[in-house]
């Protein structure tokens, strides 16, 4: 009995707190419950809503344009380690921000995303006994697979696709075939090629592929268009991109230096300037080959000298006649001149003359031992060398023929008597120092035909001074005011929900206890002045407050005489 007497006392205030709840609930009307269920079911919505979305994690891109087959293959990984992903509205996969480069990394420890195409490592699952046909298709594929990936790691580039038709090996060199590529690029909205990066992707297809010439590679674009034969269409119609270029780099480097020695001259923003180079590009070679006579002796010099001398024995006629007879004599193969015998040291040699024969004209002719003349020929021939030059001149590629320049000069801006800004020209004197220092600058040559034009003119529009962005535009402040205006609007909801349901509804739940009014009767009763009056059916009670406030006063000291005791001394000992 004893615990049966404890329990009932121990949920009995339970009891009661449910009544009381129930009786407070029961006092309001049919509209005024439905009110205070569906405010206080908005209030508990808000805030639990509130601490969901600051707890909200910032999603951000993990891979975008996914296929089907890597798409699935990722989000099962993502399931499988439990990490929060979601995808938006344009397809791209969402991950929490600070594991975006987590996951990166663990799904491309994986090979993940493939791109819908597989690489060399297709090469790593070949089976035992597989032909050679198929060793070679999957090489290919591996190959495009390769080259694609490789041309996506350009950054204008979203997509690509390589097909290689790479013909059998043969034999003969008539049937021999060279190989040929084509290749699709999907590029990113908005990008677009130059001729640079055509050529380049051209020319890592033809260095990738053996034997295959930079002319069998083919480009397209999603759209269709054929981007590899646009720089051969520039050079049939003589517009050379490079040639283009260089004339535009010409043209700057001109620009810069005359902006350089103007800048602090006259500003940044004082003066413009524009250049326009004419550039020579053709190419000529010239081969010349020429002769000169050897004015003088000093200058000659012999190339070869040769000197030939004969001699031979005129034999009278003798002998019997006949055939024999007749025919001259053999030339003599015995030198004519004896050589030189053994004589002592510093002796001179000997020499022998023969007679000689004094003939007609006068002339002594040689006489051999037995008295026959002899006939002597001597032969001369000199070559000297020619005075030859041969001259190969080959012009320059890319001179410039002629430069035309135009700079255009801000008025100076100055401060008037009244104080407000104008601006005036420039000196004649030193717009003629601006005209020596830009012509020094841009290299002008007179005989080259080069032209400047300077001219001082104010300019329309006035100089602006980059300003600081104004707070409202600042996209820092905007993110902070709609945090803010997000959880004051949350705020104004919930505060608007208790002070205009919640609030009197509590009132009407909970009216003031009647212990209130006794208290009141009491007071009024001890101070002795109450007054009550009666209209219409309603009661007003008017109480004394001077009285109320003896009444207090007594009551205290009735509580603690001692402190009432204390404040009276002080009060007699200030007065006295």
């Amino acid at each position: 009995m004893a615990a049966t007497t404890e329990t009932t006392a121990g949920t009995a205030p339970d009891l009661n707190s449910v009544e009381r709840l129930r009786e407070a609930f029961n006092r309001l009307g049919n509209q005024q419950k439905i009110f205070f269920m569906v405010a206080l079911a908005a209030i508990v919505t808000v805030i639990i809503g509130t601490m969901l979305w600051s707890r909200q994690p910032d999603w951000k891109v993990l891979f975008s344009n996914l296929n089907e087959k890597d798409g699935g293959a990722i989000v099962a990984i993502l399931e499988q380690q439990n990490v929060p992903h979601k995808f938006n509205e344009s397809g791209s996969l969402l991950v929490s921000s600070d594991r975006v480069h987590e996951v990166r990394l663990k799904l491309a420890s994986q090979g993940l995303p493939r791109g819908g195409m597989v690489g060399f490592e297709l090469m790593e699952n070949q089976k035992f006994g597989t032909s050679q046909f198929a060793e070679q298709v999957n090489y290919q594929r591996g190959l495009e697979g390769e080259l694609a990936r490789t041309i996506q790691s350009i950054g204008a580039v979203q997509g690509a696709r390589v097909h290689l038709a790479i013909p059998k090996p043969s034999v003969f060199v008539r049937e021999e075939q060279k190989p040929t590529a084509s290749v699709l690029l999907n590029l990113y909205p908005g990008r677009t090629l130059d001729n640079g990066q055509i050529a380049g992707i051209a020319h890592l297809i033809s260095s990738s592929v053996p034997q295959l010439p930079i002319s069998n590679v083919t480009v397209i674009d999603q759209n269709g268009s054929l981007l590899s034969q646009l720089k051969s269409k520039l050079t049939e119609a003589g517009l050379d991109p490079a040639q283009i270029k260089y004339v535009r780099d010409i043209e700057d480097s001109i620009i810069k230096r005359i902006g350089e020695i103007l800048k602090p001259v006259l500003g940044s923003e004082n003066f413009k300037v524009q250049v326009a180079a004419d550039i020579d590009f053709s190419q000529s070679e010239q081969t010349a080959e020429s002769y000169r006579p050897n004015n003088t002796p000093e200058s000659t010099s012999i190339r070869s000298q040769q000197n030939n001398e004969t001699a031979s024995v005129n034999q009278a006629a003798g002998g019997v006649p006949g055939a024999l007879t007749n025919q001259p004599p053999v030339p003599a193969t015995a030198p004519l001149t004896q050589p030189a015998t053994g004589n002592p040291a510093g002796q001179p040699a000997k020499t022998t003359e023969l007679p000689g024969k004094i003939d007609a004209a006068g002339v002594t002719a040689p006489l051999n031992a037995a008295g026959q003349p002899i006939s002597t020929a001597k032969n001369a021939t000199i070559n000297y060398e020619v005075d030859k030059t041969i001259r190969h001149t080959r012009q320059a590629m890319g001179n410039v023929r002629r430069l035309s320049a135009a700079v255009v000069i801000n008025h100076r801006r100055d401060v008037g008597k009244d104080g407000k800004p104008t601006t005036k020209a420039i000196p004649d004197a030193e717009m003629k120092q601006i005209n020596d220092l830009v012509r020094e600058a841009m290299g002008y040559s007179k005989e080259r035909g080069d032209t400047l034009s300077i001219a001082n003119s104010p300019f329309t529009a006035s100089e602006k001074l980059e300003a600081e962005l104004p707070v409202w535009k600042d996209p820092e402040n905007i993110s902070y005011a709609k945090d803010i205006f997000k959880y004051l609007l949350l705020a104004g909801i919930i505060a608007f929900l208790y002070l205009k349901v919640i609030q009197p509804s509590l009132k009407v739940m909970f009216p003031p206890p009647p212990e209130a009014e006794s208290t009141i009767e009491g007071v009024a009763g001890a101070a002795g002045h109450v007054a009550i009056a009666g209209e219409e059916g309603e009661d007003h009670v008017q109480i004394d407050h001077y009285a109320a406030k003896i009444q207090k006063a007594r009551d205290i000291a009735q509580s603690d005489p001692k402190a009432v005791a204390n404040i009276i001394k002080d009060w007699m000992g200030a007065n006295g």
